[in-house]
């Protein structure tokens, strides 16, 4: 069963991973750039978008939690790792790469563990560290397990910032693959469609048989000489060395029309070799044929850091067979889940915000429909499942939990996260949803308040004045405890918005996370133009992923 869990990964992998449990690992952890991610939402034409998120904030600083990670590593098992630790706190001081170098060391230390012997593990970061987690990775799987540096080039270069530069651009990542041992599994790749290999066809493969199959008449004479391989064919006569092959299996091939004869008997006989029949270019490392999601990728769902689902699906293939388990400890917007679905892999992914399990899930779902009733099945852990669970959220600290029941629950309602969750910013809004109706005066607003203590008696008309004051058409009131009798009476006064198509819905809607849960309660309102608020992932047209190459 494939698996998404909210968590510190470190916690997930150290209580909920066997060991040798996994195929093949893909991370693309946070590169400590000093900048925060922010995710971005959809917005509607003529709207501003007030809906960006900080995702994950890329920044490491030493303090109390690096020192004791520190300390973890120090008094572990790999006493290689331990001296290369030491020698890296040494070099760089007490600073914030080593606080991102620490997290990075006792995460791959687990992530090792996990692995089975057949594993590999591809890391995917950027200039700012991969050099010092080149070393780390050496300290952790060992320098003999070292694989590759890829150099996926991600971007064409034609920014006219560089002109103003005092070095040459970035237009590249590094992808390090590590294997758990010399066991691992690895499928070589090849690539079909380059425009190198395409002019390479057409140099090379100039012949058409009657089928019009292109191919190219190669050489079946013996570089050496071989006196058992000397005999006549057909009446063409043999080389000095002799043939390439013996009197059978030139037969053999007579049959398949793989031989080219010439119209002069003096001329050899030659080899067809069919242009549809090679595998493609062998893939390198140097990767500069799958190009990052620009702004008119299909697949493309708004988040800065998404990388291409071609990138997955090569690494995917390249090191895990149909049924093996995929991991990817990061998992962000669910790229390499998403692939390893595709692929037929099984897969667990995890991530730090409840965002971004919300995202992945939809992201699913709607990639995967025609698969919900079949074949798309996954557990969601430390997500709430029920109102214990969406309590128990709640109760946590304010500086991680109060935020986090907030971007879940107006998930539930699916609407965006407001005003980047930052404290005494959200002016009464906690989410913000926006939809169409069929009257033709473009998008409608909603604002959404989520209130996970003791109601107020006046949190409903608290409510309607934000809904007022941002000229939103509904209000919807999510909360813990169940709203009194005053509440709706108050929620009652705000009014009925009528469609156009006749429907009228109320424009304060109160709605408990326990019914939202349940599916017997939903925001209502009109929805003439679905998917809005976010992106819809692309839909996979079957269960089994065509010819990548």
């Amino acid at each position: 069963m494939n698996h998404l869990y909210y968590g510190d990964n470190l916690h997930v992998l150290r209580e909920h991973l066997a060991t040798e449990s996994v195929d093949l690992i893909y991370l693309d952890p946070p590169f400590n750039s000093k900048r925060d991610y922010n995710l971005l939402f959809k917005a509607p034409s003529g709207q501003q978008s007030e809906a960006q998120i900080t995702a994950f904030e890329d920044s490491w600083h030493w303090g109390e939690q690096a020192e004791r990670e520190f300390d973890e590593i120090i008094k572990g098992h790999n006493t290689d790792l331990a001296q290369l630790m030491h020698a890296l706190r040494s070099f760089l001081g007490q600073n914030d790469m080593m606080a991102y170098l620490t997290m990075m060391a006792n995460r791959l230390v687990e992530l090792h563990r996990v692995l089975k012997p057949t594993g590999s593990l591809y890391l995917h970061c950027d200039p700012t560290a991969s050099h010092y987690l080149k070393i780390v990775l050496d300290g952790v799987f060992g320098k003999e397990n070292f694989r590759n540096e890829i150099t996926w080039k991600r971007r064409v270069g034609m920014s006219s910032a560089v002109h103003e530069s005092n070095r040459f651009g970035i237009i590249t990542d590094t992808i390090l693959f590590y294997a758990k041992s010399d066991e691992a599994l690895f499928h070589p790749q090849y690539n079909r469609d380059s425009s190198d290999y395409q002019e390479y066809i057409r140099e090379r493969f100039t012949m058409v048989d009657k089928d019009g199959r292109r191919y190219q008449a190669t050489s079946l004479v013996n570089p050496a000489y071989r006196p058992n391989l000397i005999y006549e064919y057909k009446g063409y006569k043999p080389p000095k060395n002799g043939w390439m092959i013996t009197k059978e299996k030139m037969e053999q091939w007579d049959k398949e029309n793989r031989l080219y004869f010439p119209e002069n008997k003096e001329g050899r006989i030659r080899r067809k070799s069919y242009a549809d029949e090679l595998r493609g270019r062998p893939v390198q490392n140097l990767w500069a044929d799958i190009p990052e999601i620009n702004s008119q990728a299909e697949e493309r769902l708004g988040y800065p850091t998404q990388k291409p689902l071609a990138l997955l699906e090569r690494i995917i293939e390249a090191s895990s067979d149909e049924g093996d388990l995929v991991l990817d400890p990061f998992c962000g917007c669910g790229t390499a889940v998403h692939a390893a679905e595709n692929l037929n892999r099984q897969w667990i992914g995890i991530d730090v915000t409840h965002l971004a399990i919300s995202l992945i899930e939809k992201r699913l779902k709607d990639a995967f429909k025609h698969r919900q009733e079949q074949k798309l099945q996954f557990h969601i852990h430390g997500t709430p499942q029920d109102i214990a669970g969406a309590r128990h959220l709640a109760t946590l600290s304010e500086h991680d939990g109060r935020y986090q029941f907030q971007y879940w629950a107006v998930s539930l309602v699916e609407a965006q996260p407001a005003q980047g969750g930052k404290k005494g910013a959200d002016k009464g809004i906690d989410g913000l949803k926006f939809f169409y109706d069929v009257d033709g005066k473009g998008a409608h607003k909603a604002v959404v308040s989520v209130k996970s203590g003791k109601l107020k008696a006046d949190d409903v008309r608290a409510l309607n004045h934000v809904r007022e004051r941002e000229g939103a058409d509904f209000g919807f009131l999510l909360t813990l405890e169940p709203p009194t009798k005053p509440m709706q009476a108050d929620a009652a006064t705000a009014g009925l918005y009528e469609s156009p198509t006749g429907k009228k819905y109320p424009r304060v809607q109160l709605l408990t996370i326990e019914n939202l849960l349940a599916g017997s309660e939903r925001a209502e309102h009109p929805d003439a133009m679905p998917n809005t608020n976010f992106k819809k992932a692309k839909v996979e047209s079957s269960g089994k992923q065509g010819q990548l190459l």
